[in-house]
């Protein structure tokens, strides 16, 4: 019997009316709140790279139940076109931080984020938006100014504090629309000894010192016994294919981290969330099987083990990813991804996403308990 087991299903958002407006939802970000409430921002737009896509903020006062959209997060640009989108920390303060990361569309309006000949990424802004009130308001974005040139860089993961009051904020950086990338696509985390307000620093967490292959979607974590782990979606560029996902850990505060090990699970977006006991619940796109996945492990030292996994949603569905040897546009056609996960006061795992149901991209959410 799996010790991953499906208590209830829900949707966070799901555009009211599609027979009248295009409006899709896509990477949702979900924090509980010192108060008990759920908040959650999430990105509409008409279309997964569309210009006009922007954070809007969601909350849920039972508990994930139901939910109440709230409208932007701020009124967006005006003397340029450019989309965004957030990951949202909630402090002990009550406070709550939001990293984003804005795209300027202005020089490519008809086109998506990426380029379709190098996989560069068009200009971006990285930026924090503050809450001192439970996310009902918010300060308008302030500039971040990262520790190294991109130039541009991936929106990821939140802001993870740490014990020791440090801040990490982990990224990748990524090439330039023209395909310039000076310091070479890595997995980084900045870091900040002052509450956010500046980060003059960065370590690298993972890096294939040939540039070969590429960590994405990168996340980070506290252990129990004070290691930090890192865990990425790996992508080969000479061969064009994903690579099994991969793990680093740091023993020293994230100074330096292990090599790159592969955890045996072959997917995509990768989001751990770290039990009581030290087990890691990975929740990720799944690839090598249709689907969004749960999986159990443990760490034996630094050695990762499997023991069980189950099928979240859309494990028996088809035509989920692309399997084009052109990355852009398998970016063009996915149709779910993007999880995250929480632990809620009852104790259950909460875990939200984005996916395609009947033609309309929602936000969904399942609870889950672990044996």
């Amino acid at each position: 019997m799996s010790e991953i087991a499906v208590l209830g299903t829900g949707l966070i958002y799901r555009n009211p009316k599609p027979h009248v407006h295009a409006i899709h939802a896509y990477f949702p970000s979900v924090v509980q709140l010192t108060n008990g409430e759920l908040l959650c921002s999430l990105v509409l737009g008409e279309a997964f790279e569309s210009a006009n896509c922007h954070t809007y903020l969601v909350r849920s006062a039972d508990q994930g139940q139901t939910w109440c959209l709230e409208g932007p997060i701020y009124p967006s640009t005006t003397a340029r076109l450019t989309s965004d989108a957030v990951r949202l920390t909630a402090l002990p303060d009550g406070g709550t931080v939001a990293f984003m990361v804005r795209a300027d569309r202005t020089d490519h309006p008809e086109e998506g984020l990426a380029n379709p000949e190098n996989m560069g990424f068009v200009p971006t802004e990285t930026l924090l938006l503050w809450s001192t009130d439970a996310g009902r308001t918010w300060g308008p974005p302030e500039p971040l100014a990262p520790p190294l040139v991109g130039p541009s860089f991936e929106l990821c993961c939140p802001i993870v504090p740490l014990r020791d009051g440090r801040w990490f904020l982990p990224t990748s950086n990524w090439r330039g629309w023209d395909g310039d990338c000076p310091n070479g696509m890595k997995m980084v985390t900045f870091i900040s000894q002052d509450g956010g307000r500046s980060w003059p620093e960065y370590r690298d967490v993972m890096r294939d010192p040939q540039e070969r292959v590429i960590y994405w979607e990168s996340k980070i974590c506290l252990l129990p016994d004070g290691r930090l782990l890192a865990v990425a979606w790996v992508y080969d560029q000479v061969t064009a294919t994903d690579l099994p996902n991969h793990y680093a850990i740091s023993a020293d505060g994230g100074d330096s981290w292990s090599a790159p090990r592969s955890t045996g699970l072959q997917g995509q977006t990768p989001t751990p969330y770290i039990l009581d006991d030290g087990r890691v619940l990975l929740v990720y796109r799944r690839i090598d099987r249709p689907g969004l996945w749960a999986n159990l492990s443990h760490l034996e030292g630094d050695r990762w083990v499997n023991d069980d996994e189950a099928p979240i949603w859309g494990a028996g569905a088809q035509r989920l990813t692309g399997d084009s040897d052109n990355m852009v546009q398998n970016f063009q056609v996915l149709r779910f991804g993007a999880p995250c996960v929480i632990r809620l006061d009852d104790g259950a795992i909460f875990v939200a996403f984005w996916c395609y149901e009947d033609c309309v991209s929602v936000i969904r959410w399942y609870k889950l308990s672990i044996g």
